[in-house]
This record gives structure tokens, sequence and C-alpha cells, in this order.
């Protein structure tokens, strides 16, 4: 009787999506970086989602700033009454270097203009400086006040006293009826290190009406 012969049948070896011969797959290996990159840039968009106290970039509407220079006006006008100093250049300066009153440097420490100080009860903040060409990132301390009219009234007291340098150092500000001029004089003085400083103060006065209230 004959004995039948079984045919060999060859088994496939299943193809490894990974590996091939012992070694990661080229493929694989890009896919793995682009995942990677992926959930690199998730992850940064949702720490940043939570590790934000406030947006960088808040919202202030017409009523916010209304409301802002209506409470520091009787102020910057008394300053206008003592010395000479425009109303709409404290309005102005207030508005920008405080993002009108919503700034943590004039909404916790009542400072308005960005004054520096080295007091005790100064306070070590992260601010933005124009140098060289380009914006950078420093720490610096800045004076501390109990109210905005007092931060009103040393604003006034440092252009009108100087640097310890040049007493005279903004003095041409408290001679001039003309804002235009006056901001100019600030920035010409290196009241801020920002190039468009000057315009940026015409153009919130020009804007808002800040001269109206100039006497």
């Amino acid at each position: 009787m004959a004995v039948r012969k079984r045919r060999r049948t060859s088994k496939r070896r299943k193809k490894n999506f990974w590996f091939a011969r012992g070694h990661l797959r080229l493929s694989n290996v890009l896919l793995i970086i682009l995942l990677a990159g992926l959930a690199f840039l998730l992850a940064l968009g949702w720490l940043g989602k939570f590790s934000q106290t406030k947006p960088v970039t808040a919202t202030i509407d017409d009523s916010q700033k209304r409301q802002f220079v209506e409470q520091i006006l009787p102020a910057a006008q008394q300053q206008q009454q003592r010395y000479h100093l425009l109303t709409s250049i404290t309005l102005a300066q207030a508005a920008l270097e405080s993002d009108w009153g919503q700034s943590t440097l004039a909404s916790k420490y009542h400072n308005l203009f960005g004054i520096k100080s080295s007091q005790k009860n100064s306070q070590l903040l992260t601010t933005q400086e124009y140098v060289n060409g380009r914006w950078i990132t420093v720490q610096a301390r800045f004076a501390v006040y109990t109210d905005w009219s007092q931060s009103i009234a040393a604003h006034t007291q440092l252009l009108l006293n100087g640097t310890r340098w040049d007493q005279n150092h903004y003095r041409a500000i408290f001679h001039t009826t003309d804002y235009q001029q006056a901001a100019r004089i600030l920035q010409a003085q290196g009241y801020a290190t920002d190039p468009n400083y000057a315009q940026k103060l015409i153009d919130l006065i020009k804007e808002y009406h800040f001269n109206q209230y100039d006497q």
C-alpha cells in the first residue's frame, strides 16, 4: 500500500510592523519623531493654558478706559495747577505705562508710570527694555505707592527734580503748552527705551482727546 507523502507547507513569517531584520524600520523612526514632536507641541499648549493666571493681551473695553481716566483725572489736573505739567501727558503716560491700570505694577503696587526704586519696600519685577535695537526681558526694582494719587505726585516730582546727574533733565517739559512737544521731550531725554514712545503718547492723546483737560 502506497503511503502518500504530505506536502510541506512553508510557514510564512509575519512581517513585524516595527522591526526588519532586527532593526527598527526607518519609516517608523520618522513616525516616532513626528508623534513625539506633536505630543511636545500639545503639551506646551496645555501647559500654557494652565500656567497663565491672566491673558497676556487682555482686552480692555472703552468703559474700563473711561473709568480709569475719571479716577486719575483729578490728581492729574491738580499737578497741572501746581506745576504746569500738562494733564494730557500725565493721562497718556499713565494709560500707556500701566495698560490703563491693568498691569500688575499698577493694580497691585499702585505704580502707574513704571518708576524704578531701590528703596526697601520696592518690588522686583520682570519688564521689557529696548536695548541695542531689540526688546529684551530684564528684572528691575520698582517703587510701591499707597494709591494712584501718590504715584501721580511722585511722577511729577521725578520730572521736576530730574536725575541724580542732571536736576534739569526733564525741566523743559514744564515750559511747554504743546503736548506733542512735551511727548518728544520725554523721549529725547530717555524717559523710556521704546523708540516709538513719543508717538504712542501723541496717538493716545489724539484718540481719547486728553488735551481737552489741559488748562
